[in-house]
């Protein structure tokens, strides 16, 4: 995997974030797919505030304790959040845009990729929240993942972590799927965003079931609890080293 951040000349969503921060409006942010037809992200939803928010993300903030990394950050809207709680965050993101929004809202934020290793500091709980688990990117990309985590986490720290399974797209009326398992999985997909006409580079984004988020976590030697579950297949999980959890 790599460590790359995005230039602001190819930054569509911080560019959308940036002017509806700074000019009080935003034009379309379009999501293209070659899975799906193109859809749109409402930018005032980034900017959501604590009673605005999901319960699963509600939850997971009362849940995120001690020293904070506010994962894929966008506006810093849980970042800020975290702070009206008293919380210490520091939020990360590879827009450059976004990163400049959130300094410009208090937030402590650098533009940094979860995978560069110069990133050496260490929280107790790492916050991956809207789909967290699309930062993976794919399933072969797993271990790497784990690795890195473990690399982030403080002695007992945990991520906590939301995501969706994707089987209610592929469910017929009598409850059976129409999954080829021949195919990638299911939760794979890939998105590309546009804004004022600018495109971004496409990318791998994923969304995956709890059991094999388990299966995987397992894996990697860590351990994965089931939080919380919403009204429509998405659910929050936390994740631990196993070998901090023997230590317990």
């Amino acid at each position: 995997m790599n460590n790359e951040v995005l230039n602001a000349g190819a930054d569509p969503m911080g560019a959308a974030i940036y002017d509806y921060h700074f000019n009080g409006d935003a034009d379309t942010l379009i999501v293209h797919s070659s899975m799906f037809e193109d859809d749109e992200i409402p930018v005032p939803d980034l900017f959501r505030s604590f009673e605005d928010m999901p319960d699963l993300e509600q939850i997971a903030l009362e849940e995120a304790r001690g020293r904070i990394l506010d994962v894929g950050a966008g506006s810093g809207c849980h970042s800020i959040a975290l702070s009206e709680m008293g919380k210490e965050a520091v939020a990360v993101d590879i827009s450059p845009l976004s990163v400049e929004v959130m300094c410009d809202r208090g937030v402590d934020a650098r533009q940094i990729n979860l995978y560069d290793e110069s990133f050496t500091e260490k929280f107790d709980t790492v916050l991956m929240l809207m789909n967290g688990t699309g930062i993976i990117g794919t399933l072969e990309n797993m271990p790497a993942f784990f690795r890195r985590i473990r690399e982030l986490l403080a002695p007992d720290g945990c991520v906590l972590i939301d995501s969706s399974d994707l089987r209610y797209l592929f469910e017929e009326e009598d409850g059976s799927l129409m999954i080829d398992l021949a195919d990638d999985y299911y939760g794979l997909l890939d998105y590309q965003m546009e804004y004022k006409g600018v495109k971004g580079e496409p990318f791998d984004w994923l969304y995956v079931d709890f059991d094999t988020l388990a299966f995987y976590a397992e894996e990697n030697g860590f351990c994965a609890e089931l939080v919380a579950e919403g009204e429509h297949y998405d659910y929050l999980a936390r994740l631990k080293d196993v070998s901090c959890v023997d230590r317990d």
